[in-house]
């Protein structure tokens, strides 16, 4: 049973994955394994706070940059003290036509790994891709959130989805998470 904040965004990112042929991409994820069990053509985790996305760009043999055909950030990037400096290292690794994914929560309860520092809407996170510098026409971005499912979030340290109870109806002035696809 999933966590209630995860259940709508995990399905729509499920959606989204199944659109860009996974199977042809080598994919790099820095949060942890969401992304595994899509079928990338090649798949590495690069788990955070170990690997600081926010200093450099990952670097292989040579000290050359790493490029992936995609890049998954989930649930990670409100950690980060740098999350504009992560962004555009995002776009400095990504090969042409390369995808980033990343998802944020909104309202959720504060959780220090190792520190919680930031919260996106869809518009937020549109905005922090720009800034980075991906080109604005090619950025999807939405969000999710119900108020009876942040109450019982905040009643319940990380309630558990339960389908008797919990609607996923979106509420789109209660978000409580937020994604973006960008492409390169």
């Amino acid at each position: 049973m999933a966590f209630l904040n995860r259940v709508a965004y995990k399905r729509e990112a499920t959606r989204i994955f199944k659109t860009l042929s996974p199977e042809t991409r080598s994919c790099a994820e820095i949060s942890g394994a969401f992304g595994k069990p899509f079928g990338f053509k090649t798949y590495e985790e690069f788990h955070f706070p170990d690997h600081d996305i926010c200093r450099d760009v990952f670097r292989g043999p040579a000290r050359r940059v790493r490029k992936f055909d995609m890049i998954i950030a989930d649930q990670v990037w409100e950690h980060l003290d740098r999350p504009y400096a992560a962004t555009r290292n995002v776009l400095k690794m990504l090969n042409p036509g390369g995808v980033f994914y990343v998802c944020v929560p909104f309202y959720v309860r504060y959780h220090a790994f190792p520190v919680d520092c930031s919260r996106w809407t869809a518009r937020g996170l549109t905005n922090l891709l720009i800034e980075a510098g991906f080109d604005e026409d090619r950025i999807e971005a939405d969000q999710w959130g119900n108020l009876p499912s942040a109450q019982r979030d905040c009643a319940k340290k990380w309630a558990k989805y339960d389908p008797d109870i919990d609607t996923l109806e979106n509420d789109p002035n209660f978000p409580i998470v937020a994604w973006a696809v960008a492409r390169k």
